[in-house]
């Protein structure tokens, strides 16, 4: 995983230019956890030169407002928790290189 954000507000419609990156406030409670990479916030895509990767984006929908997961958390520990309250999700997936 690139990225991993968890307890965002139910109302959160988008997110702006540079959020995460400490430039751009997160609401409170909102948390960027470890990613694939080992540590927190994004981490973009860069394919090696002459390949194409697919990047999914998911958001989930969940029957809680937040879940307890704390910075170092990982991304098979959101997952299981996301997984166990979730309502609904979507994806987007994007080609890039």
């Amino acid at each position: 995983m690139h990225w991993v954000v968890v307890n965002l507000p139910a109302d959160t419609r988008v997110l702006p230019q540079g959020f995460g990156s400490g430039l751009v406030a997160m609401p409170d409670g909102v948390l960027q956890t470890r990613t694939d990479f080992g540590k927190t916030g994004y981490d973009g895509a860069a394919p090696p030169k002459g390949e194409t990767h697919r990047y999914i984006f998911t958001v989930h929908a969940l029957d809680v407002e937040r879940i307890d997961v704390d910075e170092g958390a990982s991304g098979a520990m959101v997952g299981f928790n996301v997984h166990f309250h979730s309502l609904a999700s979507a994806s987007i997936t994007a080609m890039f290189s």
